[in-house]
């Protein structure tokens, strides 16, 4: 037997708390040792937990605030989810905040007695410019 639907919402769960909150420690957790992460499918994947949360370090924790999400579907066969979510965040690096609307692709894997976590992790989204940041806004709270 694979996956619950139940596991699988608790594990996007910690994702979009560990998104929410910057939290690159958090985020790790839900990620098997080995895994990898496409943020961008044609490029080359982050390969292995320790670099996936370099990368969370690098690009949430540095580069956005204020974030938000909201997930709005959940499909589950076998071990492979996909989520459907959109959120809305601060890009300090271009100071605009940012609507996404984004389709993750998730492949679990039975760690041990840890239970299912994500070994591959495919995004595909886009974007929009909802608001240009003012001087000092990224340290402000932004309601959605």
């Amino acid at each position: 037997m694979g996956i619950s639907r139940q596991h699988v919402q608790s594990i996007i769960d910690t994702y979009i708390e560990a998104w929410e909150t910057q939290d690159p420690d958090l985020i790790c957790t839900i990620f098997t040792p080995a895994a990898i992460y496409h943020e961008r499918v044609m490029d080359d994947p982050i390969p292995g937990r320790e670099w996936i949360r370099d990368y969370w370090q690098t690009k949430v924790v540095e580069g956005q605030a204020n974030i938000r999400c909201h997930p709005l579907s959940l499909y589950l066969d076998g071990d492979t989810a996909i989520v459907e979510w959109q959120a809305k965040f601060d890009d300090l690096a271009q100071g605009v905040r940012k609507h996404m609307r984004e389709i993750a692709v998730l492949e679990f894997e039975r760690v041990g007695m840890e239970g299912y976590r994500i070994a591959s992790l495919r995004e595909y989204w886009a974007s929009e410019t909802v608001a240009v940041l003012q001087a000092g806004a990224a340290s402000g709270s932004h309601s959605v």
